[in-house]
This record gives C-alpha cells, sequence and structure tokens, in this order.
C-alpha cells in the first residue's frame, strides 16, 4: 500500500530582474557575458582579481559556484572540508548552510555520477542543490530489501544515491534519486550517517508498513546555466578537465594532489564494496580506508588499522575486511577492475 501527501507548506516562485554586470575597474572592455551578483551585504564576481595567499604563504585555491536550480556565478575559496565548503556557498548566496543538500561537480542536473565527495579537480565548477519540496510517503514492505543506496553530505543529511530496478522503491514514482531521508516513522534523521540509515531502513521487518518524509532538491528554474566558455571567461575556460585535486579530509585538512589512477580505481571499487556490504556509497570514507591501508602488508595489519581509527564504529566484518584488501592490492598490481552487483537496503 502507498499513499504520498505533499507538504501542506506553500510555497513560492520568486521572480528577480538580474541587474546588468557594470565592468570591473580596470578591466579591458566589458565582456556581455559578465554577471555580477549583489547579495545586499556584499558583491561577488565571476572574475576576480588574483586571490591573497593564505596565512602560511599558500596560494590561496578559488573555485566556481552556483545554485543548481538557477543563479548567478560565485567566487568561493578557503575551505578545508565539505561543511566549510557549504557554509562558503552560503555565505556568498545570502541563505543558511542547512539549506544545501549536496553539491555536484560540473553540471546542475541531478547526477550522482557528478557527486561532490571527498575531493575537488582544481578546475572543477560547483553547484550546490538546495532544499526543495517535502513529501510523506507510506511504504509497505513487502520485500527484504527495498533497494536503495544511500550516501550522505557529510553535513547531516542521509540520501538516496542509486534506486535498484524493479525494487519496492523503484516502483513508487514519487521516490526519486537525491531525495533527502528526513524522517522515518517520525524519528528525525537529520544528523545521522548514511550507514545508521541504511542500517534502519534494513531492520524494518517485513510485511510491515511504514512512513518516511523526504525532501527533494530544488528543480532547476532553466535549463541553460552552467559554466560558461568562450570569449570572457576568464582563466577557467575549460571545467573539470584538470590533472591536480583539492583532497578535503573530515579533520579539517586539505591538500592539493596530483590525480592517482591506482588510487582512483581502488577508491571505486572500495566504494562499491560499501555498497554491496553496506548499501551506502562514501567517497570520503574509501579514501580513508585507503590511507589507512598506506604501508600494510596484510588484511590483518589493515583490520588493526581500522580498529584503532574511528571507523571502528563501522563494525566492519571480517569477510568484508578480507574484501577491502583484495580491491586495494588489486588496484596496485594494475588489476583493479569495476564491480557491480550492488546490493541495497
Amino acid at each position: 500500500m502507498i499513499r504520498a501527501h505533499r507538504s501542506s507548506d506553500t510555497q513560492k516562485l520568486l521572480l528577480v530582474k538580474m541587474p546588468l554586470w557594470n565592468k570591473q575597474r580596470g578591466r579591458p572592455d566589458k565582456d556581455p557575458l559578465e554577471h555580477e551578483y549583489r547579495s545586499g551585504k556584499e558583491n561577488h564576481y565571476d572574475s576576480v582579481a588574483e586571490p591573497e595567499d593564505a596565512p602560511d604563504g599558500r596560494p590561496r585555491l578559488v573555485f566556481h559556484c552556483q545554485l543548481a536550480q538557477g543563479s548567478p556565478t560565485g567566487i568561493i575559496s578557503g575551505f578545508t572540508n565539505v561543511k566549510e565548503l557549504y557554509q562558503k556557498i552560503a555565505e556568498c548566496y545570502d541563505m543558511p548552510a542547512s539549506d544545501i543538500l549536496f553539491c555536484t561537480l560540473n553540471t546542475h542536473k541531478v547526477d550522482m555520477g557528478h557527486l561532490l565527495g571527498g575531493q575537488i579537480g582544481l578546475d572543477d565548477f560547483i553547484f550546490a542543490h538546495r532544499k526543495g519540496r517535502a513529501k510523506e510517503i507510506e511504504i509497505t514492505k513487502s520485500e527484504d530489501a527495498l533497494g536503495l543506496t544511500i550516501t550522505d553530505n557529510g553535513a547531516g543529511y542521509a540520501f538516496i544515491k542509486r534506486i535498484k530496478e524493479g525494487s519496492i522503491i523503484n516502483n513508487i514514482s514519487y521516490i526519486e534519486v537525491g531525495d533527502h531521508i528526513e524522517k522515518i516513522d517520525g524519528e528525525s534523521l537529520v544528523g545521522c550517517r548514511h550507514y545508521e540509515v541504511a542500517k534502519m531502513l534494513k531492520e524494518i521487518p517485513k510485511g510491515s508498513t511504514f512512513n518516511i518524509r523526504l525532501v527533494e532538491p530544488q528543480k532547476a528554474g532553466f535549463a541553460n546555466i552552467g559554466p560558461r566558455s568562450g570569449p570572457g571567461a576568464g582563466k577557467k575556460a575549460s571545467y573539470g578537465s584538470g590533472k591536480q585535486t583539492l583532497r578535503l579530509k573530515s579533520n579539517g585538512t586539505a591538500a592539493v594532489e596530483e590525480v592517482d589512477s591506482v588510487r582512483t580505481t581502488a577508491e571505486e571499487n572500495i566504494n562499491l564494496l560499501l555498497e554491496n556490504f553496506m548499501g551506502i556509497n562514501d567517497a570520503e570514507l574509501a579514501s580513508q580506508i585507503w590511507d589507512l591501508a598506506e604501508g600494510k602488508t596484510n588484511t590483518m595489519e589493515l583490520a588493526e588499522a581500522i580498529d584503532n581509527s574511528d571507523l571502528e564504529a563501522f563494525g566492519f566484518t571480517d569477510d568484508f575486511i578480507f574484501e577491502l584488501w583484495g580491491a586495494i592490492t588489486d588496484a596496485k598490481s594494475g588489476r583493479g577492475k569495476s564491480m557491480n552487483n550492488n546490493n541495497h537496503y
């Protein structure tokens, strides 16, 4: 039995006429495509002067961003983790950071293949997806698995990354990839990690009925937004094509690294194992596992390193750690390959 209810909150669409964009002082002839966004407190420009160096003397990295449903281009810098990134975007557009569900790279679409994880290419263009309509759905769990892969945004929101074809959830048109799982049977899941949400869904008895409250990302207001290129586009004429990435870590550190194909292959396969065993997807977690495996020579050493880290809370089984070690050693030896047959919750 399936019932869907739209939130009773009245929604309004505000159409705001954008101001004409003025030429910056000292710039050559104005690019007719150049924009200026006025927040009421300060101005943000699509093109800016070279940023000042950070206090430690390192160059300050600057990234371009937009709101996925449509906005002028903003400039952000000075973040070292996902929460700080969301805060910078929120400040740029005068909105609460809690409005951001997740970010995608180089596309405004809800495309989980371009989901921002633990790293950002230095040429990547960031799109922030804001909270949209809330919806409540009553679901009868007629099978052991619902058919969901869960991930989270690193800032307290778990959401749907994949829906298995032919599954219970796949047959409910109201539920879509990108929906934030806000509540189950009235219990708030804000602040829960993906594995906690996946565990809760898995433990719902077969044959029982439960209510789930979802929040979908706002829909794009127009189809032609996106990073522009060509004359006047500045230095970043091509997005997502760089050879270096900014790797974000939950401990507040960040580092610029060259793209490492071995590491990339290993992390992709570690992430697929996380889906197979736990029904979650987490690029940062995959990166942490790779880092913990550095210098280890066997599964016992990897298991000990995990037990002595904050990953112990995940309760990885011996079989899972054995599979992790296989994915890591295969990648290092050049035998890394894509895996499939994901399990879902």
